[in-house]
């Protein structure tokens, strides 16, 4: 299947609140430093920066708080108060500067799979971007499995960054996104290339972060990763992944575990934040 001429539906409306984003301090909170452009190279570097630098956590809704979608809320978290955030905030911080840099772009709601071919809901944020005449696969928030950097939207593209693959293979009417694992490729998550408006992320948002039994409510979820290592953290379990498909899992105590979201994943939480998460853990057993 060629996508060279593939169409992008984008969507300028003002309800991203890309024209309210504030450029400058967004690049200088992931370190970008390169040319302001719609390069492949801009987009490639752009992405690395992203995913390097913002974490995935739902701590605000583990703690019960409110999240908010609306551009200046996102920025006000995760560009000026250094925090990260799960998919919705963080994929789509990231669509509104590539809104800025001039890259089409197309939203997308995705569903997750996670190595199970059960259908779920669209409850993931990943984005079409177009560069160099081609149409790339752009998602620096997925959390541990996270795309390196873009992966060119074709059929049984691979992509290997720093000793870690990825592939896009297709699947009913579906793309589907894996990673290699020394199993063999796993699953991520499937999708089609139909656009998604404002109002469908906020109905798609809602419902992870307020629903009971959703992922990310009445639990900590916190995600990185680095060129060596995947960290994943859920609740008190802690698990390393390493390049060569090694894993080790650890059970961490509640002060434990709020001093490796401080440290391993670098966010800064307040003096409260630290009480109220630890009495969250605790409160869990």
């Amino acid at each position: 299947m060629d996508t060279s001429g593939l169409p992008l539906v984008v969507d300028d409306s003002p309800e991203w609140g890309s024209e309210r984003l504030d450029l400058d301090a967004y690049l200088a909170r992931i370190g970008y430093r390169g040319p302001r452009e719609t390069s492949l190279a801009a987009l490639r570097a752009l992405h690395r920066a992203h995913r390097d630098s913002v974490c995935f956590e739902n701590v605000d809704i583990a703690l019960g708080r409110t999240v908010s979608l609306d551009i200046d809320a996102v920025q006000r978290k995760i560009v000026q108060a250094g925090r990260g955030g799960y998919c919705y905030e963080t994929n789509l911080l990231f669509a509104a500067a590539l809104d800025r840099f001039g890259f089409p772009v197309t939203r997308l709601l995705v569903r997750i799979r996670e190595g199970s071919g059960k259908r779920r809901f669209r409850s993931h944020t990943a984005l079409l971007v177009r560069a160099d005449d081609a149409v790339w696969l752009a998602d620096p928030g997925y959390g541990y499995a996270a795309l390196i950097e873009p992966i060119v939207l074709r059929p049984e593209a691979e992509s290997t960054v720093a000793g870690w693959s990825w592939r896009l293979t297709t699947e009913d009417g579906h793309w589907l996104l894996q990673y290699r694992r020394p199993e063999g490729w796993f699953d991520i998550y499937a999708f089609r290339t139909e656009p998604q408006y404002a109002v469908d992320f906020q109905a798609a948002h809602y419902v992870s972060s307020t629903r009971p039994g959703s992922p990310f409510v009445g639990q900590l979820v916190v995600q990185r990763a680095n060129d060596e290592e995947r960290y994943r953290l859920k609740n008190n379990e802690f698990m390393t992944e390493y390049r060569g498909g090694e894993q080790r899992v650890r059970l961490l105590r509640p002060h434990e575990t709020v001093d490796a979201v401080r440290t391993t994943f670098g966010l800064p939480l307040t003096a409260e934040e630290e009480r109220l998460l630890h009495d969250f853990l605790a409160a869990r057993g």
